[in-house]
């Protein structure tokens, strides 16, 4: 009796143990891998670990890159503004109507271009004045008689060029072209960007 009973014990541990080495020959499952799934060897994990080492270098390579193309960009929108380009213009110069506003100011006289080198003889004399009250009333009067005569010419600038704009762009937008030609009378002709492309009096 007491051999069986031996004997059945040793035949139940043997399957016991053996499961038991199975186990323990299998890789323990990483805590990062998904459940269900098997755990990456070491050498995909090596390879993961180099290709997330390798982001901020993309990143840095790519931030260079956009960089240079806003480089380049600003180098074409430059030389677009001294040749006329339309390609490459800014977007507040771009179109039809644009270019027709500042070829119509181009062409003619404007009181307004004269504003800067005006004022600073106004500036001149009016430093003078302080010694001299003559010339003082005089540097008042001109500053006076400059803003009025500007702002008759911008009046009849503002005029003639919605009306031209009207009969040549009939079914364009127009919305602030008017301004963007009378912003474009204040400075001097050859400080204008983009460049003059027509020449005083010609029609445009």
């Amino acid at each position: 009796m007491g051999f069986v009973f031996r004997s059945r014990s040793k035949d139940e541990k043997a399957p016991t143990d053996k499961v038991t080495a199975d186990l323990s020959t299998k890789q323990p499952r990483d805590p990062e891998a998904p459940k269900g799934r098997p755990t990456p060897k070491r050498s995909e994990a090596q390879t993961q670990r180099r290709r997330a080492a390798t982001v901020p270098t993309d990143r840095k390579e790519a931030a260079k890159r956009q960089r240079e193309a806003r480089r380049s960009d600003l180098a074409r929108q430059r030389e677009a503004l001294a040749s006329g380009d339309e390609r490459y213009l800014p977007a507040r110069d771009k179109g039809a109507v644009r270019k027709f506003v500042r070829d119509f100011v181009d062409s003619r006289f404007a009181i307004a271009e004269f504003f800067l080198p005006m004022a600073v003889v106004i500036l001149v004399l009016s430093l003078f004045g302080n010694a001299n009250r003559s010339l003082q009333n005089i540097s008042l009067l001109l500053w006076l008689g400059v803003i009025i005569l500007i702002v008759i010419d911008s009046v009849g600038i503002w005029i003639r060029l919605r009306k031209q704009l009207n009969e040549r762009f009939p079914n364009e937008p127009k919305r602030g072209a008017v301004a963007y030609g009378l912003m474009r009378t204040l400075q001097m002709r050859r400080l204008r960007l983009p460049k003059p492309q027509v020449k005083r009096g010609e029609r445009p």
